[in-house]
């Protein structure tokens, strides 16, 4: 809709215009009331960027096409297919119209039903305007949903007999008349209209049809669902020559044809769709479960979760793979971080973005960039395991990132890497809420098919979840290859074969909710309902969003819940002869951080087995304790006696540690006895060190501290790293955290949805702005030759004396305005005080009190006496 158009209305009185029919759709928002305005900004929170200044601008922001898309993007299918009626029908259309395009010639009371609420709900969203007698469609709309060779209506129409004969030769218009039996017309356009209603008279149109030979029937058949184009030869054969000449085959171009639109809806018996769906697909169960079950394996899943992520944070603990010169993580370290932790990849890559979404990694902004744990990961471990696991389901919850797009190529043929750029998808927060809630609305413990959960995800956003901005529809233009071609297009074999996105983006929701614990055998668990602030004993109702509360408060309700679920901690182990440990249960923190170091992790599961060998008891010399230490830590923490074996081992190992010392020169080794550095120099195995004696008791080498400290422990020795002043370096596992990091925040989709304070303040500011700009002022009668709606100039002592008169009297006077930056306005103001050269009033313009300095006011105007 021009701007023009729309503004047309400006001048007029808001009571005529409120009268009468609308004109314009500035004018059928100007007819509504306040809460029709807010219910309005709040289906399409991008028409208050920036707040509009009046109804006209509303208007016109609200035909735009980025607007209108995004607005056709969150319309149900039904109501969809209610555009896409209006889009095909006149314009404008009367509703009885509307109805006959949805129910066909039989009617369908489901369809009488339903349409209603859809046509209230593009009302609501202006997309539609007009009394029910002239219902209009927005013209961005219908230019986005109408028939055309470029862009194929998702109804499968094609265009009207006018548009399609709009470049006819009047001769061969007179032919097709006179084929079809139709008498000669003097004009083209009476002959166009002859046509056009021989195609919706219902008996002659039949008639017509009794006398087409089969072979032109079956031609019909395949187009009349869509696509209604097709090629054609220079020598037709006869039954699409039949066709062609009565005119329900028009040509497109020279080796095209189309079915006129008139002539789709009598073979369709009068429908625009071929299935409306007025309402929504059913979500049926796939299994069902007790709760308690569903609620026990949810916990079992979250306790897993929780050690996941430990696990591939602790093996980060002294730095983590390089960052790419692009960002993200390589494919080679993608691979080695699965095999950690005994995932497949895109596995691997979901738990390393939840970690980074959640800022407990990040990279360390080193010269050498890696990633690494940060600060927020030591404040994470402290906390109770349900509140653990409460924070990384908000989290994931919220975030934006997608994980599952991990491998995949961008629009440049790029591969996308976990932690990297470009994996921001704005509709996923959106679609995991919603896969969540539809599965709440079964009872507790049942699992939705995902199938039709998918089925109801595409017919709540059809346009999201389909390959173009208008919705598929049946194929695209002349892509039968003949008249007598298929009727189904290729955009929906390429869907079936292709999910979508947001398809793609709920299956991943299904996989992703399960390894968190939010699921337990596919069904929703108890607090997860309660994170989604949903009730927990009975079946959600559609109307529950969840947004009802803080989320913070949300995932507390659901910690509290999950908390008597999760197994406790322990604070034993059983040590065994052979080396092994076996931990019943999670261990506590400190007794996990030291076992973790002291030994390996052999196999996880209910119970964990650790295993002791010479280099995990070398790790924790290393770490600064000692072998008396090892043996109380051990005694205190088994429930069985310390095994001969591992005492053993650990006196061992005790006793070589430290005997070599190695600091650097490049890089030194000592040792007091010499016998011993003797055999490190003629071991084979240490040429690639490089190595050279300097004294009886020191070697030289060539390579760095702890290259050299690698390659002597390969060899089966135990040197220790020595500081300058000779002292043994203690190192630490969790030494290493990057400097503290904001975890990133989700990219929002278009605006957020505004609140209730500032709906008020919107609509009341951009009542007030209509107010002014539709005020009707006293026409002054040297204004007489300026042009409609330029206010008059006026000096500065006329200027001063009536708003003088105005703030004495209480009226309203039109002033222009010119601010400090050049740009001019026109506003309606009470003035309540004029002096040293100010006016002071409230400004109808901005509903607020405002000064103005006198020089700036380029005219003014006192208000017409009804609308003071």
């Amino acid at each position: 809709m021009g701007i023009g158009e729309l503004d047309r209305e400006a001048h007029v009185p808001a009571e005529s215009s409120a009268a009468a029919a609308p004109r314009t759709l500035a004018e059928a928002l100007r007819a509504r009331g306040d809460e029709g305005l807010a219910a309005l900004l709040r289906a399409r929170p991008d028409l208050l960027s920036p707040v509009p200044n009046d109804l006209t601008q509303l208007a016109t922001r609200a035909g735009t096409r980025a607007s209108v898309v995004r607005a056709l993007e969150r319309l149900d299918r039904f109501t969809l297919q209610t555009a896409e009626a209006l889009a095909v029908a006149p314009d404008p259309a009367p509703y009885s119209v509307l109805l006959a395009l949805l129910t066909g010639d039989d009617g369908d009371p489901e369809i009488e039903a339903a349409l209603p609420r859809a046509v209230e709900a593009l009302r609501e969203q202006a997309l539609v305007w007009g009394e029910d007698d002239r219902l209009r469609l927005v013209r961005t709309a219908r230019e986005l949903l109408a028939p055309s060779p470029q862009h194929p209506s998702p109804t499968g129409l094609g265009p009207t007999v006018a548009e399609a004969t709009s470049g006819m030769s009047p001769g061969r218009i007179q032919e097709i008349l006179a084929a079809a039996g139709l008498p000669a017309t003097h004009d083209p356009v009476s002959a166009v209209a002859s046509l056009t209603r021989l195609f919706t008279d219902r008996e002659r149109m039949g008639a017509l049809l009794d006398t087409a030979p089969s072979e032109a029937l079956a031609v019909l058949d395949r187009l009349v669902w869509g696509p209604p184009y097709g090629e054609v030869t220079a020598n037709p054969a006869p039954p699409v020559r039949w066709l062609r000449d009565r005119g329900l085959l028009l040509p497109a171009s020279p080796r095209t044809v189309v079915l006129p639109r008139e002539a789709a809806l009598h073979l369709r018996g009068g429908r625009a769709h071929r299935m409306p769906e007025p309402h929504p697909p059913a979500l049926s169960v796939l299994r069902e479960y007790r709760p308690q079950v569903v609620d026990s394996a949810a916990a079992g899943q979250a306790y897993t979760a929780l050690a996941t992520v430990e696990e591939l944070l602790k093996s980060w603990n002294q730095g983590g793979p390089a960052v790419l010169r692009a960002g993200g993580l390589s494919v080679r370290d993608l691979k080695r971080t699965s095999a950690a932790l005994d995932v497949t990849e895109q596995v691997a890559a979901f738990w390393l973005e939840l970690c980074y979404g959640a800022g407990l990694l990040a990279s360390d902004g080193e010269a050498d960039e890696r990633y690494a744990p940060t600060p927020a990961y030591d404040d994470w471990l402290d906390l109770p395991a349900a509140e653990r696991w409460a924070r990384l389901v908000s989290v994931w919850l919220t975030a934006t990132r997608t994980a599952g797009l991990v491998g995949a190529q961008d629009a440049r043929g790029r591969t996308l890497s976990a932690l990297g750029p470009d994996l921001d998808r704005a509709a996923a927060p959106e679609v995991r809420r919603r896969v969540l809630t539809l599965q709440a609305t079964l009872p507790p413990g049942s699992a939705a098919d995902p199938e039709t959960l998918l089925a109801r995800l595409r017919w709540e956003r059809p346009l999201r979840t389909s390959p173009n901005v208008t919705g598929a529809g049946g194929a695209g233009a002349g892509g039968t290859g003949s008249a007598a071609g298929s009727g189904a297009g290729t955009g929906d074999r390429r869907a079936a074969h292709s999910p979508d996105l947001r398809s793609r983006i709920a299956l991943w929701t299904l996989d992703e909710a399960e390894m968190l614990g939010i699921t337990g055998r596919g069904a929703l668990s108890s607090p997860a309902r309660a994170l989604l602030n949903l009730p927990l004993a009975e079946a959600a109702p559609e109307s529950v969003t969840g947004g009802g509360v803080e989320l913070s408060l949300a995932a507390s309700r659901a910690a509290t819940l999950l908390a008597p679920l999760l197994p406790e901690a322990v604070d034993h182990v059983l040590l065994q002869a052979d080396l092994t440990a076996v931990a019943p249960g999670p261990l506590q923190r400190p007794l996990a951080d030291m076992l973790a170091v002291l030994a390996d992790v052999e196999s996880k599961g209910g119970a964990t087995v650790f295993r002791f060998t010479p280099g995990s008891v070398r790790r924790a010399l290393d770490a600064g304790r000692s072998a008396s230490d090892l043996h109380a830590f051990l005694t205190a923490h088994s429930r069985t006696p310390v095994p001969q074996p591992l005492a053993y081992l650990i006196d061992d190992v005790a006793r070589k540690h430290g005997h070599l010392r190695i600091g650097a020169a490049s890089a030194y080794v000592r040792c007091d006895d010499d016998a011993l550095l003797g055999e490190i120099m003629a071991d084979k195995r240490s040429a690639s060190l490089r190595l050279r004696r300097l004294a009886p008791t020191v070697l030289a080498a060539q390579t760095d501290p702890a290259t050299l400290l690698d390659g002597l422990r390969s060899m089966g020795y135990a040197p220790a790293a020595e500081s300058a002043e000779g002292d043994v370096l203690i190192t630490r596992a969790d030494a290493h955290r990057t400097p503290a990091r904001t975890a990133p925040a989700p990219v929002p989709e278009g605006p957020p949805v505004p609140d209730p304070t500032l709906l008020g303040a919107a609509v009341r500011a951009i009542r007030a702005g209509d107010h002014a700009s539709t005020a009707v002022r006293k026409e002054r009668p040297e204004a007489a030759s300026l042009a409609g709606g330029e206010l008059p100039r006026t000096s500065p002592a006329e200027t001063l004396a009536t708003v003088q008169a105005a703030a004495m009297t209480g009226s309203a006077v039109w002033i222009g305005y010119v601010n400090a930056e050049g740009a001019a306005s026109q506003r309606v103001i009470a003035p309540v005080r004029v002096e040293g050269g100010f006016v002071t009033g409230y400004d109808h313009t901005a509903d607020e009190v405002r000064t103005y300095p006198l020089h700036r006011i380029t005219g003014v105007a006192e208000l017409a006496e009804d609308q003071v």
